[in-house]
């Protein structure tokens, strides 16, 4: 089982590099399933209807999300009409959405799970207690699974990998939109790294145009903050997962640079 997953796209700059990365990939690798972050899709802040479903047009089965998923009330409507739209699933109970789906598609089962961190985030229920939970209602499906960790400290996201390996087929972390370069199997077979970056403007300050962002780091005033256009790239891994273990075969890092044609 081949899977693309796409770092966080940024804004509109990041929906133009995904519309012609993602279709190209899935032909050219032969992708059985492709899982995208997309909290940020809707101009840096949030998920709209019609961009959830022109990103299913690219050939994204799943799209998972983060703490930015909140910052617009359409976002949450698109939680409760979309199943293969996810917010992290240790979120309180009560709140709009689900953390994980189970996909079937060409004879194929693969189940995607969010979770989200607690260090430097906002307060949720455990990352770790969650995972054991969901896992075993996944495992009961598919033993082929894999994880977004949507946190911001390396150190909590390589806790979670080495609390699930052997477990699931990968825990890829999402969220800090600067790719790391530890990608790596670990000793009993989950795929792991720290953070598949964003998929968007690099010329910025994690997508934002540098300016906006230096103001509010000098002045402590709030900005409105847009999205930058220049230095587009596109961020990724293509796992290979054993259909028969669950566990992960590969780990590919892809930093590809978007030209106009």
């Amino acid at each position: 089982m081949k899977i693309l997953f796409v770092g966080d796209i940024f804004g509109r700059p990041g929906k133009r590099v995904a519309a012609k990365f993602i279709p190209h990939y899935i032909t050219e690798r032969g992708i059985d399933f492709c899982i995208a972050n997309g909290e940020n899709a809707a101009g840096g802040f949030g998920m709209t209807e019609n961009i959830a479903k022109k990103f299913f047009t690219y050939g994204i089965d799943v799209i998972t999300s983060g703490n930015h998923i909140w910052d617009t009330q359409e976002s949450r409507d698109v939680l409760e009409q979309f199943d293969r739209v996810l917010r992290p699933a240790n979120y309180p109970d009560g709140v709009p959405g689900n953390g994980f789906i189970v996909m079937e598609k060409n004879g194929m089962t693969l189940g995607v799970i969010n979770l989200i961190g607690r260090i430097f985030m906002p307060p949720v229920n455990c990352p770790f207690r969650t995972a054991d939970m969901v896992i075993e209602q996944v495992g009961a499906m598919t033993n082929c699974m894999i994880i977004d960790f949507h946190a911001e400290a390396s150190s909590e996201k390589m806790a979670l990998g080495w609390y699930l390996d052997g477990r699931v087929g990968a825990v890829l972390g999402t969220h800090t939109h600067v790719m790391t370069a530890d990608e790596r199997i670990l000793p009993r077979g989950t795929a792991f790294i720290c953070d598949v970056g964003m998929t968007g403007p690099h010329d910025s300050i994690i997508g934002v145009k540098v300016e906006q962002s230096l103001q509010r780091l000098l002045t402590q005033v709030p900005v409105r903050f847009s999205p930058a256009e220049e230095g587009l790239h596109f961020s990724a891994v293509i796992l290979e997962i054993d259909e028969t273990t669950g566990l992960a075969q590969s780990i590919e890092r892809i930093f590809e640079p978007y030209v106009d044609e």
